[in-house]
């Protein structure tokens, strides 16, 4: 399903369709993202823990974070970041300790248990990696090449903000 608009129609039909399908679909994988991490831990019977926490532990990894630092990050929005953490925290996936400069802020980082979530997410994407290759869905090449185009979309976007009045 494509995203269809009126610019379509003033000339630029085939780089903003392209564009807007570009938009649809990052959406839409994200939304997948999400799926997929859910049904991996149900499988696994570990409900107490939503696709976008699991998610959360497995981008904080091995470091010690703040709040603002993820989403300085650019990985979640500002209540959704503050919400998770309380929770994960209060189910015991993650430390929280004042920081020793700024008392306000608060740094997290994971736990015994909250690395073990890590691992999980982090053998299910190495599944899906080696699958996709083997399959023929994609290339170490093509995948290269997608996050390149990606990157160069988030620095474009990031320029717009910073620079564009």
């Amino acid at each position: 399903m494509s995203i269809h608009s009126p610019i379509e129609t003033n000339g630029k039909s085939g780089v903003m369709a392209d564009y807007l399908d570009s938009l649809s679909l990052v959406e839409r994988l994200h939304r997948l993202l999400l799926d997929v991490i859910k049904d991996e831990f149900e499988r696994l019977g570990v409900i107490e823990l939503n696709a976008v926490q699991a998610l959360l532990l497995f981008n904080i990894g091995e470091n010690e974070v703040t709040a603002g630092e993820l989403k300085t990050r650019g990985y979640y929005q500002g209540s959704n970041v503050s919400y998770n953490l309380k929770k994960l925290v209060e189910k015991g996936y993650m430390h929280h300790q004042r920081c020793e400069i700024d008392r306000r802020s608060v740094r997290v980082r994971l736990t015994r248990q909250g690395r073990d979530v890590r691992d999980i997410v982090a053998g299910l994407f190495e599944r899906h990696a080696d699958g996709m290759v083997a399959r023929g869905v994609v290339t170490g090449d093509s995948l290269k090449d997608i996050a390149d185009a990606l990157k160069r979309m988030e620095r474009y976007w990031t320029d717009q903000i910073r620079y564009i009045y």
